[in-house]
């Protein structure tokens, strides 16, 4: 007799998690699509979706700006800027399926002509692509345009959701300038698409190694039962630029790096490294952890003891005279913004309690690096004497962002030879040595969850309200002070005040 295989098989298991999600028939409508995220990241990761076979055949892009453009002039953009910059070799075939569907509109923002031409290009490409009445919406443009065009969407009926249909709306940081203008904005947005069709773009989270952050953690018994104040001695969260501001003088300047990279980045990865386990990967598991790390977040007590900023001045970086941000064109000689920030946050929880985590960031650093640092508590005891161990640091557990994605272990080990000497040594893991396939760029994963309507990685409002209420204290601070921000050399690793912010609690920054 044979007996039938109940198993599943892996090929329909739709929870199969090795198959690739392939996104459904849909628009992807990009406002702002002259500017350099849209030719440097989102269109090249739209070609390389298609590339991977991650897009369908019913698939339509459709640019928004206000140059004189025909069809054929923006398919010429994003196939100049997809030959650029995609990260997947260039395939003839490829191109031309997804060239069928590129549409441009010319029009302005405010213009509700522009919208009803908008409106008649889709409800085209709905048509001749099988497209299925499915739009997102990419506002790639300032955040002082958001209302406008949300509000023209809304006007136009390309915000309703009908029966078997979606429309949703990406928005690019920054979300508000502050939390009155985070909710402001909120209130705006959420009048017209429901919280579940309102994506938040964070391309940190889409990074490999941040997601690699989870699976180190609740994969492996080994770190876990040290991942807490019993072993953990402080935290570092890193984001270094050596770029300057280049020429976004204009939206950086009264914006500074704080609230350009604390308030969403670094308070991400912050949440992401404290949290506790959710019960699932789901997006309100997730996202209920990440709220509850936030909500316990304490800004610092003593702002003048426990925050640093700085502006870098012109000197040489990587052989090559730079301009100090002073010297950049289109900067104010009395302006305040500061390029580099750095302040100590406390999570007043039962596991974090006492360990004292340390956010920095700055422009013009010595190297481009995004890491998380877990520096652990020394042993209690050393059987060795004291010349045995002048060599030995604190054990580290770091996690490298980019742009050598990995991870480094760094212990103590004993010096080949008859003495008895310990020095530092580290162990590493990197992704490119490991796997075969190259990492993903983060607004591949992220613009392919948009279209799959796949939230877990997408920040909700809660998270940025609770993100301002942790940095707009330290903002007025700094905003009610009569000091400028340090000045501190390109090509450096900051100014003084901020190796003296965090030598006040017996600690030294890593220089990656």
């Amino acid at each position: 007799m044979i007996l039938s295989d109940h198993r599943p098989n892996p090929l329909r298991d739709p929870q199969d998690r090795r198959l690739p999600r392939i996104a459904g028939p849909c628009v992807l409508v990009i406002f702002g699509v002259t500017g350099d995220l849209a030719t440097k990241k989102l269109m090249p990761a739209v070609y390389d979706l298609a590339n991977r076979g991650l897009l369908p055949p019913g698939f339509a892009l459709v640019g928004f700006a206000r140059r004189d453009w025909e069809h054929q002039d923006f398919a010429q953009i994003v196939h100049n800027a997809v030959k650029e910059n995609a990260r997947t070799p260039f395939r003839e075939e490829v191109w031309q399926q997804l060239s069928e569907g590129i549409r441009f509109v010319s029009g302005q923002i405010g213009d509700d002509e522009s919208f009803a031409t908008l409106k008649s290009t889709i409800a085209d490409l709905d048509e001749a692509r099988g497209t299925g009445g499915n739009h997102a919406f990419y506002l790639s443009i300032p955040p002082g345009l958001f209302p406008t065009v949300v509000g023209q969407l809304r006007d136009h009926g390309l915000a309703e959701e009908q029966q078997g249909r979606w429309s949703r709306v990406v928005i690019e940081k920054p979300f508000g300038h502050d939390l009155a203008s985070a909710r402001e904005l909120n209130r705006v947005v959420s009048s017209v698409f429901p919280s579940s069709s309102v994506f938040r773009i964070d391309h940190y989270l889409g990074k490999e190694t941040v997601q690699n952050m989870m699976a180190l953690r609740f994969a492996n018994q080994l770190f876990e039962p040290v991942w807490n104040n019993n072993y953990v001695d402080h935290v570092q969260i890193t984001m270094a630029e050596d770029i300057g501001i280049g020429g976004r003088a204009g939206y950086f300047d009264g914006i500074g790096i704080a609230r350009d990279v604390i308030q969403n980045h670094l308070l991400q990865l912050l949440a992401l490294t404290a949290m506790e386990e959710p019960t699932s990967f789901e997006a309100r598991q997730l996202r209920a952890e990440k709220q509850k790390v936030l909500a316990a977040v304490r800004p610092p007590k003593r702002m003048d003891l426990h925050t640093a900023r700085g502006r870098y001045v012109g000197g040489w970086q990587g052989g090559e005279k730079v301009a100090g941000y002073l010297e950049e064109k289109g900067i104010p000689a009395d302006t305040k913004t500061e390029t580099y920030a750095a302040i100590r946050v406390d999570i007043e929880n039962r596991r974090w309690a006492g360990v004292p985590f340390y956010l920095r960031t700055g422009k013009r650093l010595a190297r481009r690096v995004t890491e998380i640092a877990l520096g652990f508590k020394r042993a209690p005891h050393l059987p060795f004497t004291a010349t045995d161990t002048e060599e030995l640091g604190y054990n580290a557990l770091v996690l490298r962002i980019q742009p050598d994605e990995g991870v480094t272990l760094r212990f103590g080990a004993k010096v080949p030879g008859t003495q008895m000497e310990i020095r530092e040594v580290n162990m590493d893991f990197a992704y490119g040595g490991s796997f075969t396939e190259s990492s993903p760029e983060a607004y591949e994963r992220l613009i392919l969850d948009v279209l799959l309507g796949d939230p877990p990685l997408f920040p909700q409002h809660e998270e940025v309200e609770l993100s301002w209420q942790i940095l707009d204290p330290i903002l007025d601070f700094w905003a009610a002070s009569d000091d400028r921000p340090s000045d501190y050399d390109a090509g450096s690793w900051g100014p003084r005040s901020a190796d003296e912010m965090i030598a006040r609690d017996g600690h030294t920054w890593r220089r990656p």
